[in-house]
């Protein structure tokens, strides 16, 4: 069972590096320092590190660590919530002994030593979680600091238990983990607060959006709006649903202007998306994907094909 040879390998290496995907999500923060607590929880002794670019915005939750080139040596990585290797945070991870995969994405890009790789489970955090439930009777532990973020990643990637991925097993899963101390109110309230800028954006968002004929909608943020606004682009990943709630919109495309390219946020209440975002130097998950542009002329070809899926859809 490949939950058996990870906790094996846990044992086994005295050095863990834990690694997550770029513009981390609370799911992607979840899962990798999650499971790093619950490493040191149960092996005070072992060396464990949690490493990737920040986000301010989630920095509630967790702070990375700074390492250098050597720790690498002799340790194993661990990279969580991360689908194909172009989006792993800090390249180094290949200077590592040994690399597990651990992840719930559509596995396009297969890599690492040990894969474990579960398309049914809501987050990734539901999979560390279950691997420490598989993992009790070889020494893992849980405290409170690991099951807050867990928790924390599970409401994350569920969207507050309504989207579809959402089971029994992680309703289980999420009763099990609020049994531990830890202020949940705290905890919704950093992961939903809103500041100005971002509710100003949403705003103009919800007065501009439109809808065709097949259930599309799309919002164009170029780097001036942005500007106007007083955001980064990061910060954009605020406001990717908020046309989720709008009657009659199937799926939605957001673009927003980077320096050098222009970043997708996809969503779906129902088309498959990923595969239009595969042709788009992206992918994810059916309902929830990302892609990357380069030119603006680019977006009508991405909205006609995400039309195409739409319409396939209904028929």
């Amino acid at each position: 069972m490949v939950q058996e040879n990870i906790i094996a390998a846990i044992k086994d290496y005295n050095s863990i590096i834990i690694h997550r995907h770029v513009r981390p999500d609370p799911d992607a923060y979840g899962a990798q320092v999650g499971l790093a607590e619950i490493i040191r929880f149960s092996f005070p002794e072992k060396y464990v590190y949690v490493v990737g670019d920040e986000d301010p915005s989630l920095s509630f939750l967790a702070n990375m660590n700074e390492i250098s080139d050597d720790t690498y040596q002799d340790s194993l990585v661990i990279i969580c919530d991360t689908a194909n290797q172009a989006r792993i945070s800090d390249q180094r991870y290949k200077l590592g002994h040994k690399i597990i995969k651990i992840d719930h994405h559509p596995n396009v890009d297969s890599y690492g030593d040990i894969a474990w790789v579960d398309t049914k489970a809501s987050s990734t955090s539901e999979m560390i979680y279950e691997l420490y439930l598989q993992g009790c009777e070889q020494g893992l532990r849980c405290n409170d600091r690991a099951a807050s973020l867990l928790y924390g990643g599970i409401v994350g990637d569920t969207g507050r238990f309504l989207f579809p991925s959402t089971t029994e097993k992680t309703f289980r899963y999420a009763s099990d983990l609020v049994a531990y101390n830890f202020d949940r109110t705290l905890l919704y309230e950093n992961l939903y607060k809103t500041n100005p800028s971002v509710a100003r954006l949403k705003g103009f968002i919800l007065q501009n959006f439109e809808i065709s004929e097949s259930g599309v909608s799309s919002i164009k943020i170029t780097k001036e709006k942005l500007e106007h606004f007083g955001l980064t682009s990061s910060e954009t990943s605020q406001i990717v649903g908020v046309l989720g709630d709008v009657e009659g919109i199937l799926a939605w495309a957001i673009f927003v202007e980077e320096e050098d390219l222009i970043r997708v946020r996809l969503r779906s209440k129902g088309p498959a998306i990923n595969e239009v975002a595969a042709l788009y130097n992206g992918g994810g998950h059916p309902l929830a994907s990302g892609a990357t542009i380069y030119e603006w002329k680019q977006m009508d070809d991405l909205i006609r094909d995400l039309e195409k899926v739409c319409i396939e859809f209904e028929e």
